[in-house]
């Protein structure tokens, strides 16, 4: 995974999740407000914790430590977060419209970490 475009795609890959992470400390309150709203168990505490995991994830992808951990946590973050917060089936109007784009995006980022899983296999089989 060391040629050019997969260092590329890694790095924007990452970088926007990190970017994510670092809004979604930043509206901390306001996401705790959404995930209780969705009947979240103490997500005054689930909400900041599954926010530091995907960081700490998408700074390992970034640097490609611990590539299985990092794409994994990932996947399980979108695996958990996204047909919780962006239940878009169950809202109408505009509402509905802007959490089916975002649960359309959070699909598209759950292929990328796929992808980037399969080559943290690769590169864990080239070790062997």
């Amino acid at each position: 995974m060391a040629d050019a475009p997969s260092r590329l795609g890694r790095t924007l890959f990452s970088a926007t999740l990190v970017y994510m992470a670092i809004d979604g400390f930043r509206n901390n309150d306001k996401r705790v407000d959404i995930a209780e709203a969705k009947g979240l168990p103490m997500a005054d505490v689930a909400v900041p914790v599954v926010t530091g995991m995907l960081l700490v994830a998408n700074v390992g992808i970034l640097l490609w430590r611990f590539p299985r951990a990092s794409v994994g946590a990932v996947i399980l973050f979108f695996l958990g977060t996204t047909p919780v917060i962006h239940d878009f089936w169950t809202m109408e109007g505009q509402e509905r419209q802007a959490n089916k784009v975002n649960f359309c995006k959070n699909v598209a980022l759950l292929g990328g970490a796929m992808l980037l899983l399969d080559e943290a296999d690769g590169d864990a089989s080239d070790d062997d």
